[in-house]
């Protein structure tokens, strides 16, 4: 028997491969969005998944302004920063966000699902989320898949 055969093998920036995917956030509940978007841009979807190494792909959502909200986050629900300088805490509801930034809820919630180090840094950078059905990703000509189909 080769034991050789079952050694595990860890991928690394020269070995992954990545594509393009496209979503469209169309009447998806937000949470769960965000949560399988996260799992694709991290790479668990795929057998070659190792922690430590950018193995997902490149997200683009579309339509960010039709997702929703359920119960009162819409209402109730607050953003909250800070500008930098001394008092500078600025809280925001959904609903404001919404109406001047949609795709910010959508980053929000998902870049709250990445790892807080560099390696979650360098994942966010993976996604692209437009509030309209438009997008300037066509060049990469991304494969469109149904959320529904993933667990």
């Amino acid at each position: 028997m080769d034991t050789l055969s079952y050694k595990t093998k860890s991928a690394n920036a020269a070995s992954v491969t990545k594509q393009w995917v496209l979503v469209d956030a169309e009447g998806q509940v937000l949470g769960r969005l965000a949560s399988k978007i996260a799992m694709i841009i991290r790479g668990k979807n795929k057998p070659s998944f190792t922690p430590h190494v950018d193995c997902g792909d490149n997200v683009v959502v579309i339509n960010a302004e039709k997702v929703v909200l359920t119960g009162k986050k819409a209402t109730e629900k607050k953003y909250i920063r800070h500008t930098g300088y001394p008092g500078g805490q600025r809280e925001t509801t959904t609903k404001e966000l919404f109406q001047s930034h949609p795709e910010r809820i959508i980053e929000n919630a998902i870049k709250g699902m990445l790892p807080k180090n560099k390696l979650g840094a360098e994942l966010f950078r993976n996604l692209r989320v437009y509030s309209g059905a438009e997008h300037d990703q066509q060049a990469q000509q991304p494969v469109q898949i149904n959320l529904n189909d993933l667990k």
